[in-house]
């Protein structure tokens, strides 16, 4: 992982003995509180802030990482093309459901939407996204079985 450069482009770093100020100083605050952040305990990432208005994330991609939800295809993973997302609202502590649905696309390219609904049953979340299927199959992916009644084994 590259090392925080410090801010407006200089790739220099402070004097030890110098004081943090101005944009400097928020940069490197904005990348202490990011370290700090509780979705680094599950996605571990390192927050570059090189001047005002750049932003570098830098993460390892593993398997933990990976998802399989489609109920269209039955035999291939699809690969997600684009997802975007409009956060609406605020998600509190507490409960949370996403619900997805199919728009279009029956062959090779999906089209689907999502939105993620709170406990109190209100929109935070909307997306939609485009998916293809992939030449992966899903009988070869751990996890990808079912007992004789159709229910996931476990």
């Amino acid at each position: 992982m590259r090392s925080p450069r410090c801010c407006l482009g200089s790739t220099s770093a402070m004097p030890p003995d110098a004081v943090p100020t101005g944009v400097y100083a928020h940069l490197r605050a904005l990348e202490t509180q990011y370290t700090s952040a509780p979705i680094n305990g599950w996605f571990a990432s390192t927050l570059a802030l090189p001047d005002a208005g750049r932003c570098e994330i830098d993460f390892s991609v593993s398997p933990d990482s990976f998802h399989a939800a489609n109920t269209l295809v039955s035999d291939r993973f699809l690969l997600t093309t684009a997802f975007n997302a409009h956060f609406t609202k605020a998600l509190e502590r507490g409960q949370a459901r996403a619900e997805g649905r199919w728009i279009s696309g029956r062959r090779r390219v999906f089209a689907a939407e999502a939105q993620i609904i709170d406990s109190s049953g209100e929109e935070c979340a909307r997306g939609t996204g485009t998916f293809l299927r992939s030449p992966i199959a899903l009988s070869g992916l751990a996890g990808h079985r079912a007992t004789r009644d159709g229910c996931p084994s476990g």
